[in-house]
């Protein structure tokens, strides 16, 4: 009987992420074809962009609060059976409004994925191994927002943008069949793992998953009571929606960037904006890497995930800003590759970092709570920038903003989050997550 089972587990995730940003890309593609189509102006496309966050950011919390009560194999099915239907809908566009209603509609699906990813990596792994698998998880996103660029780019232009929705919306639905069969909420619930896999992952397993289960509906109102009163939560979220404006400036206006200010042809940025996915991916991976290393040289958790999350960040920041002022396009995407990075880097840490704060039977609340109220910057960069570029007649003002903001989210962690070594009671007694005003190590 396999010993690494949980590997299993991993590459489900893995290919949840994939299928997740293919299907959250393919509009940020295909939108000069159906900007031609339905003749949308600048503001009209940032409007369209920004609602699929609407519904996205709330489910987000949702979905976090629901892996926590009913489990995250659920709240995946549904998730994915629900954004890979809308994904396919979308070819039933008539024009604008049809449009804003199957991309919110859309987002409320993709909600959970990344809190309820979290919350099944806290359940299947040690902590020495999460950052990492967090990282690999992550990873799948920025690879499958670069296959979006040549998959969906090529069948849009030789088939219609139409045909490309469908086909990308029925890659979820062949995952909901693998993931029915092989994947449990809990380790002690598969029959394939073994014994000695189930001690490794931790020794609370041990206890049984029923009694797990029935500790964590008794306590789960008081820990969400606990993480929804904490400060340090909003902390932690404004500096994610800093990070996760230039990732939604990135996904939603970077392809048509390349179109109307540095002249490619669709084909060619089709092809082109696969590249800052491509560093996005391995910037997720070694940021999972980074971190579990610095915590094996210093023994310190917290500090692991801060480091990583307040350079990469500024760095990144740096790079996005400095995209706008770059006259060529080699140039541009060369760098903006670079900032991209960077900021998914950044990433990894956010959900290492939630793990590590949060209560076991919390973290799926916890990532939610942090990433919804993160995620509100899905509604903002789109629709800003798009007034922004309707304004000035210019990307480079889009840049600056979304740059000036990493570096502010990274000053935020910096100074404001600090090492408690919080102890998390059972029962939801409040303790945990300190601000540097609060609590100094």
């Amino acid at each position: 009987m396999s010993t690494r089972f949980r590997g299993v587990v991993l590459t489900l995730l893995f290919l949840a992420m994939l299928i997740n940003y293919m299907d959250r890309a393919a509009l940020s593609i295909a939108m000069p074809f159906i900007s031609k189509t339905f003749s949308l102006s600048p503001s009209e496309k940032g409007i369209v962009f920004s609602s699929f966050f609407v519904g996205y950011a709330l489910f987000n919390v949702i979905g976090g609060y629901l892996s926590d009560r009913i489990g995250p194999k659920r709240v995946f099915t549904w998730a994915m059976l629900c954004w890979s239907g809308c994904c396919a809908l979308t070819a039933a566009a008539s024009g604008f409004v049809s449009l804003l209603m199957f991309r919110t509609a859309f987002g409320m699906g993709e909600g959970p994925i990344s809190a309820t990813a979290n919350r099944t990596v806290a359940n299947w792994f040690p902590t020495g191994e999460r950052a990492r698998a967090v990282g690999l998880n992550q990873a799948g996103g920025p690879l499958g927002g670069a296959l979006a660029g040549p998959v969906v780019g090529f069948m849009a232009i030789q088939f219609g943008w139409r045909l490309a929705f469908v086909v990308v919306g029925c890659l979820g639905m062949l995952w909901v069949l693998a993931w029915v069969r092989l994947a449990t909420d809990h380790p002690l619930q598969n029959a394939r793992v073994s014994s000695e896999e189930a001690a490794l992952i931790g020794p609370e397993t041990a206890t049984g998953v029923a009694g797990r289960a029935q500790a964590a509906i008794e306590a789960s109102s008081g820990t969400a009571r606990t993480v929804f009163r904490n400060p340090a939560v909003y902390v932690m979220a404004f500096s994610l929606f800093c990070c996760s404006y230039n990732q939604f400036f990135f996904l939603t206006w970077f392809p048509t960037y390349l179109v109307e200010q540095k002249h490619l042809s669709l084909a060619e940025m089709s092809v082109v904006s696969s590249f800052p996915w491509l560093a996005g991916a391995l910037g997720y991976v070694l940021g999972g890497l980074a971190i579990d290393a610095i915590y094996r040289l210093t023994g310190k958790v917290l500090l692991s995930r801060k480091v990583v999350l307040v350079v990469c960040l500024a760095l990144g920041g740096a790079c996005v800003a400095l995209t706008g002022q770059i006259e060529s396009a080699r140039g541009a995407v060369s760098v903006m590759s670079i900032g991209v990075g960077f900021v998914m880097l950044t990433s990894t840490a956010y959900w290492a970092l939630i793990q590590t704060i949060a209560p076991r039977d919390a973290v799926g609340g916890a990532s939610g709570l942090m990433h919804g109220l993160g995620n509100i910057s899905g509604i903002v960069a789109p629709t800003l920038t798009g007034f922004v570029i309707q304004s000035t007649r210019s990307y480079s003002m889009a840049f600056t903003i979304a740059g000036a903001l990493a570096l502010l989210g990274a000053v935020a962690v910096a100074f404001l989050i600090r090492d408690p070594a919080p102890r998390w009671r059972s029962g939801g007694e409040r303790a945990g997550w300190a601000l540097a005003s609060k609590r100094r190590p």
